[in-house]
């Protein structure tokens, strides 16, 4: 695969895997590090690195008993959803641009 496709699948997996976090700690939180390892079957270092980045953007925060959405989550699943949807337009464009 082509170097620019490659980096940009690695990217969507990296943020798929941030979402899915969220979305447990949202369904089941609070939540520790081992469970959400146990629950996805990824490493706890890559856990520890979603759950890194989504506390540095404020959308969950920690506690004794594991990690917990904040009120700022919602608003950010509203942006999130406009902006795949902006996402989905311009690839459908690149998509219909592409030779044939």
């Amino acid at each position: 695969m082509p170097e620019i496709l490659d980096k940009l699948e690695k990217e969507i997996d990296i943020v798929e895997r941030h979402l899915t976090i969220l979305n447990i700690i949202m369904k089941e939180g609070p939540i520790g590090i081992i469970k959400l390892s146990e629950k996805t079957g990824w490493e706890q270092h890559k856990i520890r690195y979603s759950l890194r980045l989504l506390e540095k953007d404020k959308l969950i925060k920690p506690t004794p008993e594991g990690a917990i959405v904040t009120p700022k989550t919602e608003e950010f699943i509203n942006e999130l959803k406009n902006m795949l949807m902006k996402m989905l337009k311009k690839l459908e464009n690149i998509y219909n641009k592409a030779p044939r």
